[in-house]
């Protein structure tokens, strides 16, 4: 299994990319990946995002070294496990708020986060917010209508009423080729007089394309000869993990 990432600032941002992504393991069997994107009307919204990106890293490293030393119970469905990880990073979020004073509008970012047992090969996408996702071919967009859910709406509801209501999850029983990308992904912008005669669609390119599967920057590889082949660039942040079987 091989897990690529890249993330990039729009070309209409000039000070901050307001995107983030996280990819870690779980002991040796789980894989955690995520995305997030910061709400551009937020304040600070590269903080939320990476903040949030931070916190998804050590919670990681916590559950796998409590499944190490015996002192959290194995958990098979991938599904009740992501959700003790949101549980663990609505507290962590709290507590934070509570330490700094921060008001809701520094918190506000979008979520799209996998959880992937590579032991039964089972796993789950949720989505909190915008963003799209590709699971084996086929590509799903989380569109909102540019009104996206943000995690820090919700950290003041009880965790289990507020997961009870979440219905943008796609549930995986092989993962081939898994993607999770901002809505930057749909977000392209010509740049420049392209120097291809080809029309390249960047979502299918990204996302499903396999070219370059051998080299380790291949997201990068891509969003490069975008640019500079076909002359796109996304307007808006993106960032992107792609997990190739």
């Amino acid at each position: 299994m091989k897990i690529y990432s890249a993330l990039q600032i729009g070309a209409y941002h000039l000070n901050h990319c307001e995107d983030y992504l996280v990819t870690d393991h779980i002991g040796s069997e789980k894989l955690l990946c995520a995305v997030m994107d910061g709400c551009t009307m937020g304040s600070d919204s590269y903080f939320a995002s990476t903040l949030v990106g931070k916190l998804l890293r050590k919670i990681a490293k916590a559950k796998g070294y409590k499944e190490l030393f015996g002192a959290e119970p194995e958990q098979p469905d991938p599904e009740a496990y992501l959700k003790s990880i949101l549980k663990d990073l609505f507290q962590e979020l709290l507590i934070i708020k509570s330490q700094m004073l921060l008001e809701q509008n520094e918190l506000l970012t979008t979520l799209l986060i996998l959880l992937f047992d590579k032991k039964s090969g089972h796993g789950i996408i949720l989505a909190v917010g915008d963003g799209v996702v590709a699971v084996n071919g086929v590509v799903t967009e989380f569109d909102q209508d540019n009104k996206p859910d943000y995690l820090g709406f919700h950290l003041h509801e009880d965790f289990d009423t507020w997961y009870a209501k979440q219905t943008q999850k796609i549930y995986i029983n092989s993962a081939r080729d898994v993607s999770l990308a901002t809505d930057g992904i749909g977000l392209f912008t010509k740049v420049a007089a392209p120097k291809a005669d080809d029309v390249l669609d960047p979502i299918s390119y990204l996302l499903q394309n396999t070219e370059n599967e051998d080299n380790d920057d291949m997201l990068e590889l891509k969003l490069k000869r975008l640019e500079h082949v076909y002359g796109l660039k996304p307007s808006d942040d993106l960032a992107i993990v792609r997990i190739i079987e």
